[in-house]
């Protein structure tokens, strides 16, 4: 057996050339064990990816730790399925983060809206996103996967097969996450909703005179996140906290300051404007200067797709009508692609209550589903599903349909509910198809099935909907808490929910949303990452601060190798180590307020030197110390092999 992948994986050849890493067509990786494995992993990464992007406003693609577990629970259930049963695994990993990726864009966005959504409302729209996300992208499959072999690199599907490739060193891999999820747990459990003993978030708040905050969470889920997107991203965040959190809150509070008492806050008549503290001046201000700025991200972030757009439509109508590098019929591709949209149509019926919007507003998404699930497959083949801009995509969608909504006179808090439902279909299928099109790249370069990866993929998928609608059913009560001390930043949903029924009641500040837009478009002029900054001017800088020492650790660990083969590995191991913290912290997170709900848990307040800023002080430095000394023992048996 080949020990590396050939190197006409990665191009010189034509797609229907290339002969890939499996020659045996025979050979399928699923099975019954493969299935239960793949449900069980699709269900962990739904989860943990909902609860942690929910916290972070970031998610972590699943393809790579996928690939990684499931190499190990092969070796264990399935040897005899090989890497054929790993690549299953990973794409099913990947298909259950791929939903919650998008679902907790928008779901979330109608509890801030002040309605309610049932399970049954978030099936029926979740399951048809996915099973349209994947019948579309299953027609370009042939323009996409084959004829653009060596053009569209797909670096993540790439890093993906070299590492199920590469499965032998898996096991010092699973040791790291098994360490991570072991750090993440201890002090989640400490900390969070098990027994809350001791206080985790460090704060810090500035005087009458220059109204500031400064405030860390010492959370090790999103520290992981930091190790893993990097000091650039990292950087970039804390840079939009620093500027919302020392310079825009400030310059609002000293004109506040001089507000007479009977002037109001314009969302709270009981408030007087002369008392807003930093918390409330961020609520009512800040949060929609930040609004614009990712409105108007999400624009610019559209409009550059264009290009992309039309070469992807015309390539698409241009691409040959056989099936080149694939002898599977494509009967079951059309039963997915009609089955998303009877689905989508039942939904809109069910969920409208008008004949009119449900035809209207399924016609419209569907068309802008459809265009951009194109762009999605095409973008994941040029950076990967770690940086489609889902969110920019959404953003756009979303505003034409608002539109198209007050356009028809639909404005009531009913109608805002619906429109949002209509949203979560675009966007799970927007994001499933990023990671749907990564999966079949990974099993085109490896040799497996395409119809079995579509198959296993789709289970995932609709998994992941049950998943992350009861997630978000489970967390709604939190989920509904607003400003400073809401325990879920969900900055999407947010941006999201404020837009439409902004939109919609005509009750915005619109010299906010305005003064955010001006601002995105002073960083695009800078040529700056409008959304980056964006994200994190809206977060709290509770947040973007602990991912800010995530990325440190990992510049540590750079700086302290002495060699690349060192550094290579120590990053690798890093990386593994931060996926254990970002499952730990969800999963456990996750158990603990199912634990609290159903009144087994009832956690302790703080008291004392526990809750003080100096507990969180000392927490922090043991949760760097923990993570970063396993990572760094990395050089001695580096140098002792």
């Amino acid at each position: 057996m080949k020990k590396k992948l050939p190197k006409e994986a990665y191009g010189g050849v034509a797609g229907k050339d290339y002969v890939p890493y499996i020659t045996d067509k025979s050979k399928k990786g699923g099975n019954v064990a493969i299935l239960i494995i793949g449900i069980i992993l699709s269900t962990i990464f739904a989860a943990s990816t909902a609860y942690s992007g929910m916290k972070s406003g970031l998610t972590v693609a699943a393809g790579i730790p996928g690939a990684i577990i499931g190499s190990m629970l092969v070796g264990v259930f399935a040897r005899e399925k090989g890497i054929l049963g790993k690549n299953i695994l990973q794409g099913m990993s990947s298909g259950g983060e791929s939903v919650a990726s998008g679902m907790i864009y928008v779901l979330p966005a109608i509890i801030l809206i002040g309605s309610q959504i049932t399970f049954f409302e978030g099936m029926l729209v979740g399951v048809g996103g996915v099973l349209f996300g994947i019948g579309c992208s299953s027609l370009v499959y042939n323009y996409l996967i084959v004829e653009e072999h060596g053009k569209l690199m797909y670096p993540e599907s790439m890093a993906i097969s070299e590492t199920l490739v590469a499965s032998d060193g898996g096991g010092d891999a699973i040791k790291y996450m098994g360490i991570g999820f072991g750090i993440s747990g201890v002090i989640n459990v400490l900390t969070g909703s098990f027994l809350n003993v001791v206080n985790n978030t460090m704060t810090f708040v500035g005087s009458k005179f220059y109204k500031w905050k400064f405030s860390t969470e010492v959370n090790p889920l999103l520290l992981g996140i930091g190790f893993i997107v990097g000091l650039e991203v990292s950087l970039t965040m804390f840079a939009g906290s620093i500027l919302s959190n020392f310079g825009i809150a400030p310059l609002i509070g000293y004109f506040t300051d001089m507000a007479g008492s009977n002037a109001a806050v314009w969302n709270d008549a009981s408030m007087s404007i002369s008392q807003m503290d930093v918390n409330a001046i961020s609520g009512s201000y800040v949060k929609y200067i930040g609004a614009g700025m990712m409105l108007c991200g999400g624009i610019i972030g559209a409009l550059k797709l264009i290009p992309t757009i039309i070469v992807s439509i015309k390539e698409t109508l241009n691409a040959k009508s056989s099936n080149d590098g694939s002898a599977e019929s494509s009967s079951g591709e059309m039963i997915i692609l009609l089955g998303g949209v009877v689905i989508g149509f039942v939904a809109a019926f069910l969920i409208s209550g008008s004949i009119t919007m449900a035809i209207v507003g399924a016609i419209v998404s569907l068309i802008l589903a459809l265009l951009f699930v194109i762009v999605a497959g095409r973008l994941t083949g040029t950076i990967g599903t770690s940086n489609l801009p889902v969110s920019g995509m959404t953003i756009a969608s979303l505003v034409i349909l608002t539109l198209v909504f007050v356009i028809m006179g639909w404005k009531s808090p009913q109608d805002n509910k619906s429109l949002l439902l209509f949203a979560a279909f675009m966007v799970v299928a927007i994001s499933i198809a990023g990671g749907y099109t990564q999966s079949q790249k990974v099993t085109y370069i490896i040799g497996g099935s395409k119809r079995e990866m579509q198959n296993y993929f789709t289970i995932a998928g609709v998994v992941g909907v049950v998943v992350v609608t009861g997630t978000i059913l489970l967390l709604s009560g939190q989920l509904a808490i607003t400003g400073s001390d809401a325990p879920f930043a969900l900055p999407q949903a947010n941006l999201m929910s404020t837009l439409t029924s902004g939109i919609m009641s005509g009750n915005l500040p619109w010299v906010m949303i305005i003064v955010g837009v001006f601002m995105a478009l002073v960083l695009f002029f800078l040529n700056l990452p409008i959304m980056t900054i964006a994200i994190g001017f809206y977060l709290p800088i509770s947040t973007t601060s602990i991912i800010l020492v995530g990325a440190l650790i990992r510049v540590f660990v750079e700086k302290m190798s002495k060699n690349d083969s060192e550094k290579e590995a120590r990053i690798a191991n890093g990386i593994s180590l931060s996926s254990g913290l970002v499952a730990g912290g969800s999963i456990i997170g996750l158990i603990g307020i199912i634990l609290q709900v159903s009144g087994i848990v009832k956690p302790n307040t703080p008291a004392g030197f526990a809750a003080s800023n100096m507990m969180a002080f000392v927490i922090l430095i043991l949760l760097v110390i923990a993570t970063t000394l396993p990572i760094i023992s990395t050089k001695v048996r580096q140098n002792e092999k």
